[in-house]
This record gives C-alpha cells, sequence and structure tokens, in this order.
C-alpha cells in the first residue's frame, strides 16, 4: 500500500474537497492516515467485497448490493487495483459506483507505483508527488525517547538495520548483512538499530550475536512509532520490504536491496536508488558494492 502513496495524492490534490478514504490492512490504513496521506481509513475485510465476487442463485442475484458496506455503495469514485480479471467483480463494482476503475496492481516492465499513478490518470514525471511524507512532530518526540529509552546517547548517528522481509526469496543472506555491518560499525559515534518484525526472528538471530549484543534491538514497534525513529536515522539498510518502503517514505536515505526480478517494486521516493544483488549468496563484490553505498551515506 505504501507504493501507492504517489496516486493517492495525485487523488486528493484532483479532489481536494473530498474525502480520501483508503481500504487497507488496519495498522497500515491508520499509519496512511496518521501520517495524513488518506482523511480516513477503513478495514478492508470489512467492506463486503466478497458480495462482487460470487454468484448467487438466480432468486438472490439482486440482494448482492445490501452486502456490501455503506462506505462502499456511498461512494462517489472508487479506484481498484484488486479484481481486474474477475469480469463479474469489475461488472458489479461499475454498477455499484458508475465510472469506477478497476485496474490490476502491476503493470508491464514499469515500476509499481508508476502503473499505479497512471492508473489515476496522471503522468509520474510530476517531482512534487514524489517527496517524502512528512511525520507529525510528536512521532519523532516519541520516537527519540524510545530510542534513549534503549540506550541511545542522542546524538550518535543512527543506522537502522532490517534483515528481514515478507519471504526468504526477497532476503539477502545474513552473511552479507554481517559483513557490512562488521565494517561499518567501526565508524566512530555510530548507533545500529536491529529492527525485528512478527517474521523477522530467523533473519535477526543468523546475525552475529557479537554484533547484535551491542545493537538497539526494537521488537514489532508499532509503525507510527517506527516512521519517528526512521527520521532520526542517518542511512537505513534493507531488504525489499513494507519497512524499507516506509524507510524511504519518509525521507531516511536509504539502501534498499532487490533481486534482478524483482525491480519493478522499487521504492518511489525520488532519493532512493535500488540496489540491485544476489539474492541466493552474498557474493563478495555485492558486499563491497554495498559496504560503499553505506558508508558513503554515513559520512
Amino acid at each position: 500500500m505504501l507504493l501507492a502513496i504517489p496516486a493517492l495524492r495525485v487523488l486528493r490534490r484532483a479532489s481536494p474537497g473530498d474525502p480520501l478514504v483508503v481500504a487497507a490492512q488496519p495498522r497500515i490504513g491508520r499509519l496512511l492516515e496518521i501520517l495524513g496521506v488518506a482523511h480516513r481509513s477503513v478495514d478492508f475485510e470489512a467492506l463486503g467485497l466478497d458480495a462482487l465476487f460470487e454468484l448467487e442463485p438466480e432468486d438472490r442475484r439482486r440482494q448482492w448490493p445490501a452486502r456490501c458496506a455503506d462506505d462502499l455503495r456511498r461512494a462517489t469514485r472508487v479506484i481498484a487495483w484488486i479484481g481486474s480479471r474477475e469480469p463479474t467483480f469489475v461488472q458489479r463494482l461499475t454498477t455499484l459506483v458508475p465510472g469506477a476503475i478497476v485496474a490490476p496492481s502491476v503493470g508491464a516492465g514499469q515500476p509499481v507505483w508508476d502503473h499505479l499513478v497512471n492508473t489515476v490518470g496522471a503522468a509520474s514525471g510530476d517531482f512534487a508527488i514524489r517527496t517524502p511524507v512528512g511525520v507529525p512532530a510528536t512521532l519523532r518526540e516519541d520516537a527519540h525517547r524510545e530510542l534513549v529509552r534503549h540506550g541511545w546517547n542522542g546524538s550518535d548517528r543512527l543506522l537502522l538495520v532490517h534483515p528481514g522481509a515478507g519471504g526468504r526469496g526477497k532476503q539477502w543472506p545474513a552473511t552479507g548483512f554481517a559483513a557490512v555491518l562488521e565494517t561499518v560499525a567501526a565508524l566512530p559515534r555510530l548507533a545500529v538499530v536491529v529492527h525485528q518484525g512478527p517474521a523477522d526472528s530467523g533473519a535477526v538471530a543468523a546475525l552475529p550475536e557479537g554484533l547484535t549484543a551491542r545493537a538497539i534491538r526494537l521488537r514489532e514497534p508499532p509503525l507510527p512509532l517506527l516512521a519517528g525513529v526512521l527520521t532520526h536515522a542517518t542511512a537505513y539498510l534493507g531488504n525489499d520490504s513494507g519497512i524499507s518502503h516506509l524507510a524511504a517514505a519518509v525521507g531516511a536515505p536509504s539502501i534498499v536491496l532487490f533481486g534482478a526480478e524483482r525491480v519493478i517494486w522499487r521504492p518511489w521516493a525520488e532519493h532512493v536508488e535500488p540496489l540491485v544483488v544476489s539474492l541466493s549468496v552474498a557474493e563478495r563484490s555485492d558486499t563491497a558494492r554495498v559496504t560503499a553505498e553505506l558508508t558513503t551515506l554515513l559520512r
């Protein structure tokens, strides 16, 4: 959903008097509200979208609109990045909300964020839709206190690392992270923060114990707090993951590692250039490039 931020900005700009409501997982939707990307969010699962996919017996076929949530039935405009290959879904949604746009979530051979912008009728060359998202001062202050509570002295530079991802196929080997971190951790006045999400215990455990023992460990922080933490980061290093997209979105100087076949999922932020690495093995040349890029950000 974070890749849709430029498209959501286009929609807000096109209809400044209308509230923008985002249907998403609750924690993502709430984050987009707090960051000012959307006016309001609703739980994706509560929209009653199953009524748009299911075929009922003839005697019940006219009843399907009543099963959709009020937010959907009362909408004046809908953009759906799901269901484009399901004729029943497309027909029913456009009947419920005339003019609704149903588009695939991924385009052919172009960055996903760029494709999403195109689906709402805008050009991706508009720099304003790619500027970092502002994080409220209260979140930045809460994050500062949380980092100090975990041992940060408040002045050392911060390197935030996220070695996990949504699947092993998107993770650079832990040996690569270890080699890079053992080099950059020797830089003066640098504190390393390791983020550990719900699915990251294995990736974090694979890092050298001596390194993680010295690092600040953030275990499953709420996303708004993590957004605040990222505003204090001098640099960020991570895989192709939601956390990396959040880091890029809030303006953290970021190195995001991708396999060659997944570069279309790159962050939309103008200041972030994805770094393509081998995900099957931590090749020496990749480790050297990541170390060099990260060292540049930290100096």
